[in-house]
């Protein structure tokens, strides 16, 4: 017990340091909002970017890998240079500092939603919608396909995230630390949590199906 409370606030405490400083350092592209910027993992404020594997299909019917046109053209443009990021939020889940980042004072964040380079991702955030909009009428980029939302795609495509029977959508989930915590639809985590039953996850069909299995609510 005395390890799970000291874990958490080393957590805290990197989350809350990670949150208080600027963060600066060489880009490392990984995806089209995933950045290490130095040693540090950053996930874009206020974007979503088409997923690496991600296809479309252009206006004339033709396939096309959006997702890695994406991360390629992010990676021409900002891969080597020096950046400096604002931390605004801290990615739990995949441990990772949520931040506004720049290079040479144009911030990445905006100048990718008004090339077409991403969406605005307006579940968390609306700073973006006005270059989104404009990037929409103008087709740049992303906008002169048709695509899924990458949000959508991740839901639908993603292994693990789909419920097989539509009746059972609760997903029973086995965190790092061997707790069995379960995640209903809506809730903050519901949508990127994967469910995989080779490891003793499951889906449920109620939440009393899954507190008699021995696992809880997720707080959030």
């Amino acid at each position: 017990m005395l390890r799970f409370w000291f874990s958490l606030v080393l957590m805290l405490t990197c989350a809350a340091v990670a949150q208080a400083a600027d963060i600066r350092g060489k880009v490392r592209v990984i995806d089209g909002d995933t950045l290490d910027v130095g040693d540090v993992r950053v996930r874009l404020h206020g974007i979503d970017a088409p997923e690496r594997n991600q296809p479309c299909t252009t206006l004339t019917g033709q396939n096309w890998g959006c997702g890695d046109w994406v991360t390629r053209q992010v990676r021409d443009r900002y891969q080597g240079a020096e950046a400096r990021c604002e931390a605004t939020d801290w990615d739990g889940t995949y441990k990772r500092v949520v931040a506004r980042c720049f290079v040479d004072g144009t911030e990445i964040n905006r100048a990718m939603v008004a090339e077409g380079l991403a969406f605005a991702y307006r579940k968390y955030s609306l700073d973006y919608d006005l270059e989104e909009k404009a990037a929409f009428v103008a087709d740049l980029g992303i906008h002169g396909f048709v695509m899924e939302a990458p949000a959508r795609y991740r839901l639908t495509r993603i292994k693990g995230r789909t419920a097989p029977d539509a009746k059972c959508r609760i997903k029973g989930n086995i965190n790092a630390k061997g707790a069995r915590i379960y995640h209903v639809p809506g809730q903050k985590y519901y949508d990127r949590t994967g469910i995989q039953a080779a490891q003793g996850e499951q889906w449920f069909c109620s939440e009393s199906q899954a507190r008699a299995s021995g696992w809880r609510r997720s707080k959030l």
